[in-house]
């Protein structure tokens, strides 16, 4: 059984990792975008704009959902950062226990 299962767990513990370094280059690309730093009319800028609002908000949205509204700040990006980290935090434990 571990045979399948601790490679499993192995791949979904990476895969939370990736999209948290994911969700990382979307709030720092957003910042950029709200500064003015990067030109938001360059076609490179929005495409990976696009790409990055692909990959997180159909997540962030349903945490939009649950959280209250707090105005101008959003919350959800640190609400997802604290979900992955426990779900990464599980995962390592459910590898460590399995092995």
């Amino acid at each position: 059984m571990s045979i399948i299962l601790v490679p499993l767990l192995t791949v979904i513990y990476y895969a939370l990792e990736i999209y948290w370094y994911i969700v990382l280059g979307m709030i720092i690309f957003s910042w950029l975008k709200a500064f003015g730093v990067i030109n938001s009319y360059n076609q490179a800028v929005r495409t990976i704009d696009n790409v990055l609002i692909r990959l997180t908000e159909p997540v962030l949205w349903r945490i939009r959902q649950v959280m209250p509204d707090f105005g101008a700040v959003d919350l959800s990006p640190i609400a997802l950062w604290l979900i992955i980290m426990f779900l990464k935090m599980v995962l390592a434990n459910l590898i460590m226990a399995v092995q």
